[in-house]
Parts: C-alpha cells; structure tokens; sequence
C-alpha cells in the first residue's frame, strides 16, 4: 500500500551565508546549507560538530539537585553505606542500573545491589518489592534512574525504612515531585541545565560524573560511555548535543575495546566488530536487550552487561538471543491479532487514534505492536491488556503530535499515566475503557490538524546526481551518528531517467538505475515494491527523495571489497516541469 507524503523543502539560508561557511570549511554549499539548517553557522560549531570531545560537556553541577545529590553520596562513601540501584527493565533502565551498579561496586566500593522491577508483578517504576529488598540488603540510600519522578508514595515509603532517595530520571515531571533526597531531571521546573534531552542512563551518567570532579578524577567515569551510549540510542532521544558527544565517542570505545557483556551481545547477534552504528544498535542490539525485559526477568540484560568473564557473557547473550525468538514470535501473533480489529473496526471509521485491548496479550510485546501500527496505519495506537484486574498499555505517536499531552487532557479517565512526547504508558480501570476511547479520541479530533495526519517527508535540499562524488559522500558519512535531531541528510532529485529494467528483489524491495546528465547511479527501496508501477510509467521523467547510502559488493573468489554510493529511495514521483523564476 502507498502512502501519500507530504514534501517539504526546507528553507534555503541566506546564499552569502551559506557561501561563507562551505569556503571557510571547504565544503561544497550543499553541505553548508545542510549544517546551516542544523544550527551550525561557523568555523567552531562545524569543528564541534565533527570533532566532538568529552570536554564539551555540561558542567553536571548546573543540574539542579546536583549539588545535594553528591553531598549525600559523598556521605555515603565516607561511612561505607550499602546502596541499592533502581532501574527499568528497558534498555536505558538495565544499562543505567548496570553503570551505577558498576560504578557503586568496583570504582567507590561500596557494597552495592541492583534491582529491577518484574514487568508484570511490578510494573514500571520504584516498587515497594525493590524497597523491601534494599531494607533486607540494610541499604541506606537508594538511587533510582530512568524511573522515579512520579514516585511520591514510594519515596515515602522508603524514607519511612529509613533509606535515602535520590532520584536520576528525564521523564516528565508532575506538578509535585517526590520529596526525595535529591531529584535530578533537566526537565524539572526551573532547572537551569542547558541540554534537556538526555535519557535516563545520561542524568545517572551527570550524577556520576559530578561525583568523579568532586574527587578530583572526572576522566575516570569515561569508561562508562558505553552505556550512555546504548540507552541514548535505544532510548530514540534526539542526537544533538551531548547525546551526539556521548553517542560518537561512545561508539568509538565499542568498537574498539568493548567490553564482554556487550562483546558477547555483538557476536551472538551477527553483527560486525568495529561496523556498530546507530542503526544496528536500534534493530540488533536493542530488541535483545529489550527482549529478556518483556519475556521474563530483565535483570539478566543487567548480568549480561556487567560480566567481566567472556565464556559467561557468551551464556548470558545466548539466553537474550533465545529471548528474542520468543518475543518475535508473541509479537507477530499479536500483531496480527491487533492488525485484524483494526481492519474490522476500518470501514467507516474516522477516528484519529486507534485504541485497542485484548485481556491475553502480552504486556510485554504491546509497545512494539503499537508502534507497528502507527507505522502502518500512521495514527497515534494505545495497545492495552489485562493486569491485575486493570487495563494496562502502551501510548505511540505520529511526528508532531505530542501524545503525553493528549493523555493529560484525559487524565480523569485514567488510573495513572507517564512518558514522554511520542512514547507513554497507562491505566485504565476496565469499565472506563469505553469513556477512555472515546474522550482520548475527542481529545486527539481537537490537537490533530489535518497536516499533522499526512505524513511529512523533509527534504534538506535539491541536489544534481553529479554533486555526489566521493569526497561529498565521504564528508556526508562525517555528519554520523544519526538519530532523532539529527538524520541522515534527505535529498531531492528532479528529471532522472530510469536505465534498464526496475526489479524487485528480496523483500519487496525495489532496485533500478537513474541517470542524469551521464551520471548513473544504483537505488533502492527497501520494502517499496508498490512504488514499481509509477518506475515504470514515469521511467523518463521521475523526481526522487533519497538518503544517501552505500551498496557493498564482495568480489568474486574471495575479491576485494568494493562499497559504491546508491540512492536510498524514500519516495518518488512524476516529474513536473517548473519553469524557472
């Protein structure tokens, strides 16, 4: 099934501008629009941007609560406190747990705990279960992260066990916080912080890193980057900033010298030492990450992610390979499942959201599920199943539409809820279901305007297909880590001629040649067979939207290795000429 696009093309800069920057970078005026469009104007903001180092980072006792929160610490280290470690069963919330936990344990010596909570028995966030265990463990202080925001019976409940609390989350904010020891959250209230955006495992990272300066050995919390690194990316924060600062130097170290619980996860996975990205961190690693969370115990990720002993690490990264299996399996059926109400429910249906629950799926699964089918059907998807006598789930969105907000309009038919723009979750009792469905649809009716329902497609420039040589691609290659902030640059090609046959190949993913001016060039599209009737009939005269990718091609008997650039289609119509102004 096609889907209608809307184009934009972003605004040109001023050409003088522009200009200016490509010749003091030597760039082409292509990639100075595209730097320009990113916020990048000058010589030391591209040398930023390309060069990012660890001294570009914030000073962490800008954050508000920094100062109480290493005090306290400081304390701790000082009387020799057990510590109890909070985190999430995702992966921002294991590899949180697994840094602090670390940290805690082997670089300050103290006896240290974590714990992460059972999805299903639990649920989200600081449990009286993970307090109780901290009380038997004779914890003092317990440090939450990528959870707790929300936590005001829980705080009380732990500081009525006489345990400490502070609080390391990027969550949103209620209007009253946890009366915790601390609380760390760029997003509190007048909290001065610059960079609001970091994950979870990032406010736990600042914590660790106020707590480093104080002792005079900052550089010495570097070795955790690793797991910033994977809980910012799976986590779909925007790259840019720190995220970006952590992420590439992050990946770096990773491939390099990673260490064996996440060796183990690279090997068992098929992936490629020292060819980890962005891209095979959010589809590869993640998902295994992720998988032991939503099928069972996630403290296994955390085990996984600490071990020292490589024979071990390979155990554990197996049973997260086997967890995978089943999650995919539960998460078909599920889909199909969801796939089959939504098309019953299609006919005559106007509704902006989908809105679904089934008492027996899975909890688990239920997020991945919404957010296939938004993809597919592109409207905000709350998926929701039975727990506890209650209806629980998960809230996903279309770019623009800030689903945290809607779900906060509605709050009166909620049990409770919490998240972030584009991702949340809730509860509903199961006989306000009905009232839930209809109100958050009125809700959505009233904030969806008609442009925010048609997909978007932004387009950073037009471009000729002759721009595209080596040097161009090579500089383009430079703007990684791509993520949410900051893509891989979408270009515009108008007037390609299609050479030879268009073809389908694999998975519905169709592949031709396109010439302009006698420059010939592959593309794909992956899992855009549909598009082959408008190749075929507009085979002289296309307009293409496309990243710029590279094809990779192994010889035969063992050749040499050749990468050529190809067009990564994303959308394509017939061209119309317009005259030029």
């Amino acid at each position: 099934m096609r889907r209608d696009y809307r184009w934009t093309i972003s605004q040109p800069p001023e050409p003088s501008l522009s200009a200016q920057l490509a010749k003091e970078i030597n760039v082409t005026e292509t990639i100075a629009k595209i730097l320009i469009r990113r916020g990048i104007t000058t010589y030391e903001m591209a040398k930023e941007f390309f060069r990012p180092q660890l001294s570009h980072l914030h000073d962490p006792f800008i954050m508000d609560g920094m100062e109480q929160a290493v005090n306290r610490v400081m304390r701790a280290i000082e009387s020799q406190e057990r510590i109890v470690v909070f985190g999430d069963y995702d992966v921002d919330g294991t590899n949180s747990a697994a840094m602090l936990y670390l940290f805690f344990k082997r670089h300050l010596g103290l006896e240290t705990i974590f714990h992460i909570p059972d999805r299903v028995k639990e649920g989200y966030g600081i449990s009286a279960t993970g307090i109780d265990r901290g009380k038997e463990f004779g914890a003092t202080l317990l440090i939450s992260v990528d959870c707790g925001i929300t936590a005001i019976e829980q705080v009380e409940y732990a500081r009525a066990q006489g345990i400490d609390v502070i609080i390391c989350d990027h969550h949103e904010p209620s209007a009253e916080l946890p009366k915790a020891f601390a609380v760390l959250d760029p997003l509190k209230p007048n909290c001065p912080y610059p960079f609001k955006s970091l994950c979870g495992c990032g406010v736990g990272f600042k914590l660790l890193q106020a707590i480093a300066k104080r002792r005079g050995n900052e550089e010495s919390i570097y070795e955790y980057i690793d797991f910033v690194t994977l809980a910012t990316t799976a986590d779909i924060v925007p790259l840019v900033g720190e995220n970006r600062v952590i992420t590439k130097i992050g990946l770096e170290q990773i491939n390099k010298n990673p260490r064996p619980g996440i060796r183990a996860l690279i090997d068992s996975s098929g992936t490629h030492l020292g060819r980890i990205t962005t891209g095979q961190i959010v589809f590869v690693l993640a998902p295994r990450i992720n998988a032991v969370g939503r099928m069972g115990d996630a403290s296994r990720a955390v085990e996984l992610l600490t071990s020292d002993d490589q024979l071990l690490a390979m155990q554990l990264a197996q049973v997260l390979e086997e967890e995978n299996r089943n999650r995919r399996k539960v998460d078909e059926d599920t889909f199909l499942k969801a796939q089959e109400l939504v098309e019953n429910a299609l006919p005559g249906n106007t509704d902006p959201a989908i809105v679904l629950h089934h008492e027996q799926w899975h909890p688990g699964v239920i997020g991945i599920v919404a957010s296939r089918l938004v993809e597919k059907y592109y409207r905000p998807t709350i998926m929701m199943t039975t727990v506890d006598g209650m209806a629980k789930g998960s809230a996903r969105s279309i770019i623009g539409f800030d689903i945290h907000k809607a779900l906060k309009r509605v709050e009166d038919k909620l049990i409770q809820f919490g998240g972030h723009k584009y991702a949340a979750g809730l509860s509903v009792s199961l006989d306000q279901i009905e009232n839930f469905r209809e109100a958050f649809n009125a809700v959505c009716t009233e904030l969806m305007s008609s442009e925010i329902r048609t997909p978007e497609l932004r387009i950073d420039t037009e471009i000729i297909l002759s721009e595209l040589t080596q040097r161009f691609i090579r500089v383009l290659k430079e703007f990684a880590p791509f993520g949410p902030g900051n893509m891989r640059p979408v270009f515009l090609v108008r007037n390609v001629e299609v050479v030879g046959l268009p073809k389908i190949v694999g998975k519905d993913h169709l592949r031709f040649k396109v010439k302009q001016n006698n420059q010939i060039i592959d593309a794909i599209g992956f899992g855009l067979g549909s598009l082959m009737d408008d190749v075929r009939a507009n085979s002289k005269h296309l307009d293409i939207v496309f990243s710029v990718d590279e094809h990779e091609w192994l010889g035969t008997n063992g050749g040499s290795r050749e990468v050529f650039p190809q067009l990564k289609i994303k959308d394509l119509r017939k061209y119309m000429y317009r005259p030029e102004r």
